[in-house]
């Protein structure tokens, strides 16, 4: 079920002075990783807080969820992190051969079959960020779907990628993380995460 509008949300947004909305205006040439459905920033606003030599890009379809994590960035006054309200699909044009590194965090797994277009480790969302990238194509993806998971590793081994880290248990594992708010809420129920970083 998707959340309601904050009441103060078209103030929040219009008032953001880190809000991408024609170009990518960072004050240097540092690397950029962008993170794909970002939520409520948690993951996006502790990678930026950790690493201040790499640019960082929040990027969110719905505006209510957006409105909120820029609240909670806000305060920080980062230079290295920007949001993007807008689907993914849309960001061709503003993000070409720009990108370092994306992020995919507990993406909507769209258990259909009829759905498996959508999801965003298939193949017209691969062919769509071999257009973002810059150069080297660096993929890492966290989910505790395990269908979905199986059907990323297929889809990254079908389209050229190649596994550089792999865990089905994220948490147990020697492996530098930052969590999502969902990853949290999941861990605290038990569920394994699975964790994948390829490269092409």
């Amino acid at each position: 079920m998707r959340m309601r509008n904050p009441k103060d949300k078209e103030e929040v947004i219009n008032n953001c002075d880190f809000l991408i909305t024609d170009n990518i205006n960072f004050p240097n040439n540092n690397p950029l990783h962008i993170e794909i459905g970002m939520g409520k920033g948690n993951f996006i606003l502790n990678m930026a807080l950790n690493n201040p030599h790499i640019n960082f890009i929040g990027i969110e379809k719905y505006s209510s969820v957006a409105s909120i994590a820029i609240k909670k960035i806000t305060p920080y006054n980062l230079p290295n992190l920007k949001i993007i309200i807008s689907d993914v699909a849309k960001l061709e044009e503003l993000l070409k051969n720009k990108v370092d590194v994306i992020y995919l965090n507990f993406s909507d797994p769209w258990p259909k079959v009829r759905n498996a277009k959508r999801r965003l480790t298939s193949k017209n969302f691969l062919d769509l960020y071999s257009k973002l990238f810059k150069d080297k194509q660096v993929i890492i993806q966290k989910t505790d779907n395990d269908d979905l998971f199986k059907f990323s590793l297929d889809s990254f081994k079908e389209n050229g990628y190649k596994i550089e880290e792999i865990s089905y248990d994220l948490h147990n594992e020697n492996i530098s993380n930052i969590m999502t708010e969902y990853e949290e809420k999941f861990s605290k129920e038990g569920i394994k995460i699975k964790y994948v970083k390829v490269t092409k």
